[in-house]
């Protein structure tokens, strides 16, 4: 079926010189960045009647709906006061949500244009459409839509069909998009891209590797896919080296690529690599946004550069809530636990509202840094105040607070009264704690529960085995690492990753594969005895002294 003719807008030069007509169009063209803009300009055009004509409202439409600026709600009442709209604004407001965090209003609106509107939808509908479905991963009602684009006659658009393929490939179906990527080897860019990131949602990143090798042609989308893709399947050293190869072939780099850089960097701890991408944005320009800033100071908190991280936090303009919750927890796990109370409560001050994350970060300070009173003041007003439902994750900060403190009966109380199943890492928690403060008793009963929850967790028989060591009974401490071995149940090696001049070392607990193994291990011993000569007390097995022994 071919759309009705009539409802096509006028050609762009008839709509330029309608626009050059009237003011307050060409405002909206040119001078409109903000919905307040938006606001007044709409009043005004409400005002003279002028909204009535199609291009000025279709003008409006596009701008709430497809404007990074825009507000797809305030689209959608725009919208509902068009008598008649024509193909344009079905369009623009089906791509509208198709980009929304509410896609399944997309379909809705396309069942409404095929069933009370006289306007038939247009090839340029469709991808929206498929887009909708990749964000709701629902394939299965997506190869619906795809069997009417076969009857339509549709098939070979290359616009819709790089939506289709993108849509299976997000939704992890990878055989339908391989057979429709293997039908013709004249696919653009787009639906290489498609392939390549699907194959890295669904884990296949040397499948992805392969084929971005393989294409004739990368735009600077292959390279963030693929990035991207190392970084999300956590092959963080690849994500690094690939940037390399594309500064090499001269392929400047966007925000993009930049945030999951900046990702990598944050996870690894190059933090040399990570001041580097932050000159660069310096030097080059590139846009900050709130994503861009945000993966800056997390960046820089997780590689311990506190200072910087409070600088750079310090000059962003308009935080966004996320930037807020990155600097709270990175001051927490830096252990600057009052000066994230502190910015917590900037937080309240300001036009933000806490969410869950936000006290997570705060009652995190509050562990790390032995606030017990004041923990237990932030849980009750996040459940109180701010009516914010526990999650695991809080109920676990709390217990690691008690549990430090020596409030063992009070933590283990707190996780019986938890609404949710607990799990065996807050049961662990609390069997860390018992080794902490030497209780026997108790660490033998919360061992017993840990293991009925999980019982191939190496770590509950570890900890186990260290509150029977703490309290001097060595011969239960080794039956329960032989139970360990009877059962076949190994402890994996833990793993840490620093950098050093630009290179990223990792190391094994435990290792000695490193050509200094010897020197770093003496060096280790050196810092254990000086810590421990400062009143540093252990909460949890030490995997410092625990790989020295093995």
């Amino acid at each position: 079926m071919q759309p009705c003719c009539s409802a096509i807008p006028s050609p762009s030069s008839s709509i330029s010189s309608f626009i050059s007509e009237h003011p307050s169009l060409s405002m909206l063209e040119k001078r409109c960045t903000t919905m307040s803009d938006l606001h007044k300009l709409h009043a005004h055009l409400i005002k003279t009647g002028l909204v009535k004509h199609p291009i000025a409202a279709s003008r409006v439409l596009a701008f709430c709906a497809t404007s990074p600026a825009g507000n797809i709600d305030y689209a959608y009442l725009v919208f509902s006061q068009i008598q008649n709209p024509n193909l344009f604004a079905w369009n623009t407001i089906i791509r509208g949500f198709s980009k929304s965090s509410t896609p399944q209003l997309s379909i809705s609106l396309f069942m409404d244009m095929l069933q009370f509107s006289p306007i038939e939808p247009h090839r340029l509908t469709y991808p929206s459409l498929f887009k909708a479905y990749a964000q709701m991963g629902l394939a299965h009602d997506g190869a619906q839509l795809h069997g009417r684009i076969l009857k339509l006659g549709l098939q070979s658009d290359p616009f819709v069909l790089n939506t289709i393929i993108f849509m299976y490939a997000n939704c992890g179906h990878l055989i339908e998009a391989c057979l429709l990527f293997d039908e013709d080897s004249n696919f653009d860019v787009v639906a290489w891209n498609s392939m390549i990131m699907g194959l890295a949602k669904s884990g296949q990143i040397d499948e992805s590797r392969k084929l971005f090798d393989e294409m004739p042609m990368r735009s600077r989308v292959s390279w963030n896919s693929m990035i991207s893709g190392y970084v999300r399947n956590g092959r963080l050293k690849e994500a690094l080296d690939l940037f390399h190869l594309m500064q090499k072939e001269r392929i400047n780099p966007d925000e993009f690529t930049l945030v999951s850089l900046l990702s990598a960097c944050s996870c690894l701890g190059a933090l040399g690599q990570g001041e580097w991408i932050h000159a660069y944005i310096e030097k080059n320009k590139i846009n900050v946004n709130t994503i861009v800033s945000t993966a800056i100071v997390d960046m820089y908190c997780k590689c311990g550069r506190i200072d910087k991280a409070l600088r750079v936090f310090e000059t962003i303009p308009n935080k966004g809530l996320s930037c807020w919750n990155s600097m709270i927890l990175g001051l927490a796990m830096n252990g600057c636990g009052k000066e994230a109370i502190q910015l917590f409560s900037r937080l309240q001050s300001s036009d933000l509202r806490p969410d869950d994350v936000s006290f997570l970060g705060v009652l995190t300070a509050c562990n790390h840094s032995g606030l017990v009173n004041e923990g237990k003041e932030f849980f009750s007003l996040m459940t109180g105040t701010y009516k914010i439902k526990p999650t695991i994750k809080h109920y676990g900060c709390m217990v690691d607070v008690l549990g430090r403190a020596g409030l063992l009966n009070e933590a283990e109380e707190l996780i019986r009264d938890i609404p949710v199943n607990s799990d065996a890492i807050i049961w662990s928690s609390l069997l860390s704690a018992c080794r902490t403060h030497g209780n026997i008793e108790m660490g033998k009963r919360v061992a017993k529960t840990v293991i009925e929850l999980d019982s191939t967790d190496s770590g509950s028989y570890i900890l186990l085995s260290n509150v029977y060591a703490t309290a001097g009974h060595f011969t239960d401490a080794v039956n329960t690492r032989l139970s360990m071995k009877e059962k076949h149940i190994r402890r994996e090696p833990g793993c840490s990753l620093i950098e050093v001049n630009g290179v990223v070392y990792e190391f094994m607990a435990g290792g000695r594969l490193h050509p200094q193994a010897r020197e770093i291990h003496s060096l280790l011993v050196g810092l254990s005895s000086n810590l421990r000569e400062s009143g540093y007390v252990e909460h949890g097995p030490s995997d410092v002294t625990n790989s020295l022994r093995e």
